[in-house]
């Protein structure tokens, strides 16, 4: 944490060619809006809040970002040093500015530790972030003097066909001296073919005075990846899933396959918990320790506790699943579930705000939709509780121990007593009373001899 820093995010572009509605930084990947994780980044540097630069869709810009930041508005897109002047005004004086992307979602906070360490050594007027590309595109190049001090950096369309040939490029991370910095932007000037005002303008500036101008090479240029497209935007969301899986798993966590795992970076795993290929992990979720998610599962902010096994196929979301709970396959639990200790809810069951009671269970092919269910009750297979009659929802109660046979509708608003037994096939429209049994059944009859009569004759 650095004491005499001010941080200026840049977050005015809209980013035309993510073909969206959506200004850029606020698509998300993993979970979160791609600022999300430039703002954590500035709060692990620095103690001062950073200063946010907005144009396109500023209301919605700030909405999102909240009081994490201070803003300042670019009304007009002239380039990174005209968006860099807007908020200068707000730099608090004396130490350093560093300048971040908004749309830059990897870096580290070790990478910009070593710049700022940097920095400080050489006691530069600006030290800034490259990398070295096979491939520069449109990076702006790096020249050095024969001597291999920083000259400037060029813009890939300003630029010659032998300068493009140079594989050092600019990164975008600035840290500059707060001396004269808003002077020095003051006096940037768009000689350009884009008309534009070029922050990198001020690495010549700063040379023609005679100021100290360095440079730290990024290990990984992934770090530096900007999102201005979908195809980027992916290759940020594998990232940022990559180390939020690494991590899970240097803390105990297994993982079968960990490459076919989608996972938000809000997600967090317990130990000894074992994750199958194929599974899909999103919002708050949190999983207990011990626990098995097999393959196909789906989870959306739900809860688990300890050695809960999430079968083939599970669907669920905003539930929660206590100890040693066992859940599917194919079951889906959706919004306002709760499934006490040792509850099973099995193949083709949908819950929805229903609370299980501990032991409770509702092994197949049910509906059990704003319910209460009692502990150690046994729900039979094909068993509906019928809770809408069209105009509201109304709540079942099945008391501790009931046992509920096959086939059974409960239309609520309906109460099944402590102990009691309804038979299979049954349609429950009153309340049954404890430790008795309820039938609704229509007698079975038996005709003797009908079949044999119904069958042609052999002659």
């Amino acid at each position: 944490m650095t004491a005499d820093l001010d941080i200026i995010i840049l977050a005015a572009g809209l980013g035309t060619r993510m073909k969206s509605d959506t200004i850029k930084i606020l698509h998300r990947a993993a979970g979160r809006p791609i600022v999300e994780y430039v703002l954590d980044l500035a709060a692990e540097i620095s103690d001062r809040p950073p200063i946010m630069v907005v144009g396109h869709q500023r209301d919605a810009v700030q909405q999102a970002v909240g009081d994490r930041a201070r803003y300042a508005v670019q009304e007009e897109a002239r380039g990174t040093g005209n968006a860099v002047l807007q908020g200068a005004p707000l730099v608090a004086g004396g130490g350093n500015v560093l300048i971040l992307s908004g749309d830059v979602p990897l870096t580290r906070a070790a990478t910009l530790q070593r710049l700022i360490e940097e920095h400080r050594r050489a006691k530069n007027a600006l030290t800034f972030v490259t990398m070295r590309l096979d491939d520069a595109a449109r990076y702006g190049r790096v020249l050095r003097d024969g001597g291999g001090a920083v000259e400037r950096v060029v813009e890939a369309k300003d630029a010659t066909p032998e300068q493009l040939a140079i594989n050092e490029v600019n990164a975008g991370i600035y840290l500059f001296e707060a001396g004269g910095f808003t002077d020095r932007l003051r006096a940037l000037t768009p000689n350009n073919e884009q008309n534009e005002y070029y922050l990198t303008d001020l690495i010549a500036m700063l040379r023609a005075e005679g100021k100290p101008v360095g440079t730290v090479l990024v290990d990984d240029p992934i770090e530096t990846l900007g999102v201005d497209s979908r195809a980027q935007l992916a290759r940020a969301e594998a990232e940022i899933q990559r180390r939020v899986i690494e991590r899970l798993m240097d803390e105990g966590v297994t993982f079968r396959n960990p490459n076919t795992v989608v996972i938000d970076s809000t997600v967090s795993i317990e130990r000894d918990t074992v994750v199958y290929p194929f599974v899909t992990l999103e919002g708050k979720t949190h999983i207990g320790p011990r626990c098995v998610v097999e393959p196909g599962v789906h989870l959306v902010n739900v809860t688990t506790g300890a050695n809960v096994h999430l079968k083939t196929g599970t669907v669920a979301e905003d539930a929660i699943i206590e100890d040693d709970a066992a859940v599917g396959p194919y079951a889906h639990l959706r919004p306002g579930t709760k499934l006490g200790r040792h509850v099973k809810v099995g193949n083709f069951v949908e819950t929805k705000k229903a609370v299980f009671g501990e032991g409770a269970k509702a092994s197949h092919l049910s509906y059990i939709g704003d319910a209460e269910v009692g502990a150690d009750v046994n729900i039979g297979a094909g068993t509906i509780t019928c809770n809408y009659d069209g105009v509201n929802k109304n709540k079942t109660t099945i008391e501790d121990g009931a046992f509920i046979g096959s086939d059974t509708q409960l239309v609520a608003p309906v109460r099944v007593g402590r102990g009691a037994y309804v038979g299979a096939g049954s349609t429950i429209t009153k309340d049954v009373p404890p430790d008795s049994l309820a039938l609704s059944r229509v007698p079975q009859r038996i005709v003797e001899g009908w079949a044999k009569k119904r069958k042609p004759s052999s002659s």
